[in-house]
């Protein structure tokens, strides 16, 4: 927008010379707006040639906004359409990486990082930046350029949370009420005496309770917190990536990896196919004191019941009713569910307001039934809760059919964020792409 505008009165004298007072109240907040919250025109902006190789519903397009990033995990949108990625291991020391597109071609042509850790988890809330390592949470201040003030000094939020390697990643969410949220996943498949070991037994209760499989809360603004000042907020989840808080329902939101080797300890309950099938990858809304069963229960979608887990005396049968949490949607398993976003742009039709998009990232633990996963799934929501089927929104990630392992797909998808114009950000952790997905009538 230019600002030196040449508006006229109905007699034809130039506004200018009648000072700067007569300006329009409308068009002084627009070129306020313009300086305090410029980003680069999404009006003119146009899929690549065949949508990055994504099959997606018709009116949407695709085009590649980053390249060769690294091992992209979760990502996160400034209001002036800048790009904060969170690498799982840091690329030349540097374990975020900033994407800005300065000639508004919806393409990132800048590239820089900061942050000599790796992880998942990264937000921006109330003019900072939070981002995640796989035992800490730090916070960094925006300055009024909406840039990083001092990236190589940032707050420890929280520190001291458990890594033993499995399941270590610490996504994290935030609520209106200045509090952060943070997935601590268990080192274990189902917290048997001894892991991943056929005939050992389940151990009740399970220790690893104290310290992991849940959802802690901390405070947003206090600094040196760990599990001496936080609190569990919810427990029986095995591993959570994807998560999010839904502005709508004012809630916690977590998608929660389902447990392995179903046919390999019991093939006397469970078929390959039966196994590799269950149990459900499950979506649940939580509340403080949650508890989803994991480790002593599973999730089995054709039963639709929560079922008790074989190491904890089931037989794929015997079902519990009223002890844990029920999910609130149920998808196939081993697809490794690990970007959630709700969606709250303009961009997008409106059915898409307030829906849940999905990231499946794919999960070694099908075979020897053909991998399944490599795409972006949506569930629609109505008051909160959803209001019809899940469906694939967006595929073509893996770049063929047929995957054998998880390493034969082309690209991965791992995060999800939302851009101001309502532009839907994909990353995907294997080759480092930064897919962004638009809607044009």
């Amino acid at each position: 927008m230019k600002t030196g505008l040449a508006l006229t009165l109905s007699d034809s004298k130039p506004l200018k010379k009648l000072g700067l007072f007569l300006l329009l109240p409308s068009v002084m907040l627009a070129l306020h707006s313009c300086h305090n919250n410029a980003q680069p025109p999404t009006a003119g902006l146009t899929a690549d040639s065949g949508n990055v190789g994504l099959q997606l519903p018709e009116g949407f397009g695709a085009l590649r906004f980053a390249d060769s990033t690294g091992n992209a995990r979760h990502l996160t949108v400034n209001k002036n359409g800048v790009v904060f990625v969170k690498l799982e291991s840091p690329v030349k020391g540097n374990g975020i990486v900033v994407l800005t597109d300065k000639n508004g071609d919806g393409r990132a042509d800048e590239h820089s990082g900061f942050a000599p850790y790796g992880g998942t988890g990264i937000a921006i809330k109330d003019g900072y930046l939070y981002a995640s390592s796989n035992t800490s949470v730090f916070r960094y201040k925006l300055n009024d350029k909406l840039e990083v003030a001092d990236p190589q000094h940032p707050d420890t939020l929280v520190s001291g949370l458990i890594d033993r390697g499995q399941h270590n990643s610490k996504s994290i969410a935030l609520d209106n009420n200045g509090n952060l949220y943070v997935n601590i996943g268990a080192p274990s498949n189902v917290c048997q005496e001894k892991d991943r070991t056929k005939g050992s037994p389940g151990m009740q209760p399970c220790p690893l309770l104290d310290s992991a499989g849940g959802i802690w809360v901390f405070k947003a603004n206090e600094l040196h917190q760990g599990y001496h000042n936080g609190k569990r907020y919810a427990t029986g989840l095995r591993n959570v990536v994807g998560l999010d808080w839904n502005q709508a329902t004012n809630a916690l939101y977590v998608m929660q990896h389902g447990r392995d080797n179903l046919h390999d300890f019991f093939p006397e309950l469970y078929d390959a196919k039966t196994s590799a099938e269950l149990p459900a990858e499950t979506m649940y809304k939580l509340h403080e004191g949650s508890d989803c069963g994991w480790p002593y229960i599973y999730y089995d979608q054709f039963q639709q019941k929560k079922i008790i887990s074989p190491e904890y005396g089931g037989d794929g049968k015997k079902a519990v009713t009223d002890k844990y949490d029920d999910p609130i949607v149920t998808f196939p398993g081993h697809l490794a569910p690990n970007g959630l976003l709700f969606y709250t742009g303009n961009m997008f039709p409106e059915r898409y307001k307030n829906g849940a998009f999905i990231a499946f990232h794919g999960s070694w633990n099908r075979a020897p039934e053909p991998q399944q996963g490599f795409f972006v799934a949506f569930v629609p929501f109505q008051n909160g809760a959803p209001s019809g089927k899940w469906e694939i929104f967006a595929k073509g990630f893996a770049g063929k059919e047929n995957i054998v392992a998880p390493g034969d797909a082309a690209h991965r998808p791992c995060g999800l964020a939302q851009g101001p114009d309502g532009s839907l950000y994909v990353s995907d952790d294997k080759m480092g792409t930064i897919y962004r997905i638009i809607y044009k009538k």
